[in-house]
């Protein structure tokens, strides 16, 4: 999350811009023929007015689900380190979803409503691999936000956010959605696929909050921004973030299944791809492989090059992390991998992976 703002001294004064001739953009010479003095302006503030009617309605359905969450955590010195962020509550009895670098590894939680009551708050879960963690809270009354459909968000399309930037709860602040589809490196070095781009100012403490569309429907959780740009904020896709908390409120973990090996990228010559008939031109190259480990009972070796798993493709670490979800845990999959001049084909039964 970004730090304190610049400090822009030295500015000339709009109205003293030396050396530059004003010169009006439509004048009455150029003007058609027919047009209305002042419709323009009118029209402008109808869409103002449209704008702000569509922001006020969003936060005024999605900011009494919305919470100030503040941490405590131990040190390994035995002294505390306090903390804080944002989080939203997701159903009537008090399960509220945050971010995992704001709740993970919390002794003490608190959660500040927005009718002023503070309640003790209990972590769930948290899941490092996607920054996401559900806390439960006890109170009664409780609103909850609408997780949208994520699939269905657009380029263009209006976003809202609501945290508590330094502190400063329920601030709302509004942009667009800038891109889909990002992808970003999580504290664990797991890629996060699906990420929303918006412009929608954020800063820290709205870590956890909800970014919403026009009809007050959350579409992602406030994540990071770029420190040294403006406007390049991201937020996790609500679909994410729905299959997570799930996970987490069922079973307190996300599971993802394990090989055993360490591995990184390697492009291919182009002669080993057109032999091979491979759909991409890389793969993930085997740096090690953990004893009695699921790759090392199936023959993986070490310079083993992995190029599809379960009929995937295999460009990468990333695609191998991708397609390890929990579903393949205890299912033999077959693993294409390339060892000197020959493809073989492994059977290979994943494992879950143990739990950060």
């Amino acid at each position: 999350m970004p730090g304190p703002g610049r400090h822009l001294g030295g500015m000339v004064p709009f109205d003293r811009f030396p050396g530059v001739a004003v010169k009006p953009v439509l004048n009455e010479a150029s003007a058609p023929s027919g047009s209305v003095p002042g419709a323009s302006a009118v029209a402008d503030g109808a869409l103002l007015d449209a704008y702000s009617r569509a922001v006020t309605g969003a936060v005024a359905r999605v900011r009494p689900s919305v919470v100030h969450i503040q941490v405590r955590r131990a040190s390994r010195r035995g002294q505390t380190r306090d903390g804080a962020g944002s989080g939203f509550i997701i159903t009537p009895d008090g399960y509220l979803v945050t971010n995992s670098h704001v709740a993970g590894g919390a002794s003490a939680l608190q959660a500040t409503l927005p009718d002023g009551r503070t309640v003790d708050g209990e972590l769930v879960g948290d899941d490092p691999d996607s920054d996401l963690a559900v806390v439960k809270i006890g109170a009664d009354g409780l609103a909850y936000g609408q997780l949208a459909d994520s699939t269905r968000v657009q380029v263009g399309q209006l976003a809202i956010a609501i945290g508590s930037p330094y502190g400063f709860q329920h601030t709302v602040t509004a942009g667009i959605v800038s891109a889909l589809g990002r992808s970003m490196r999580g504290a664990t070095g797991r890629l996060l696929d699906n990420i929303i781009q918006t412009d929608a100012a954020l800063n820290p403490g709205n870590s956890g909050g909800p970014l919403v569309d026009s009809a007050g429907a959350v579409i992602g959780v406030n994540t990071a921004v770029i420190v040294p740009a403006q406007g390049i904020c991201f937020a996790i896709a609500s679909n994410t973030a729905e299959r997570v908390a799930i996970a987490l409120i069922r079973e307190g973990r996300v599971r993802r299944a394990y090989l055993g090996v360490s591995a990184q990228d390697l492009p291919l010559p182009r002669r080993v791809v057109r032999h091979f008939s491979l759909r991409q031109d890389s793969g993930a190259r085997v740096e090690s492989v953990t004893r009695d480990s699921p790759a090392a009972l199936a023959g993986m070796r070490l310079g083993d090059i992995i190029v599809a798993l379960g009929g995937a493709p295999i460009a990468g670490v990333d695609d191998l992390q991708r397609v390890l979800t929990g579903g393949r845990i205890g299912e033999a999959v077959e693993v294409a991998v390339l060892r000197r001049d020959q493809r073989l084909t492994l059977s290979v039964t994943p494992r879950e992976s143990a739990s950060r």
